[in-house]
């Protein structure tokens, strides 16, 4: 039987992975939630200056800084990685 792994693992590479940034949480009750209109403020749970969560999926994989990306993408955030969570191949 022929050996796939290098084919295999060149294939699951090129697969996109939706990362998300959690930059903060927030404890509303319902009925706060229920008069929010625009321009509302719901305050979050951390400072500007705290890092930001990156999960992949519910998995935490790295924390970091939000940063304002300059030049043509000018306005745009992005996410300067500070530290790379553990892995654990058991899971």
């Amino acid at each position: 039987m022929a050996d796939n792994s290098a084919d295999t693992n060149s294939a699951l590479s090129r697969v996109p992975v939706e990362i998300t940034i959690s930059v903060g949480r927030a404890h509303p009750t319902v009925s706060e939630l229920l008069t929010l209109k625009r321009d509302a403020i719901l305050q979050l749970d951390r400072s500007v200056s705290d890092p930001v969560e990156l999960y992949a999926g519910d998995r935490l994989i790295a924390r970091g800084e939000l940063e304002e990306i300059e030049g043509d993408t000018s306005g745009r955030l992005a996410v300067r990685l500070t530290e790379v969570a553990e892995t654990d191949d058991r899971a």
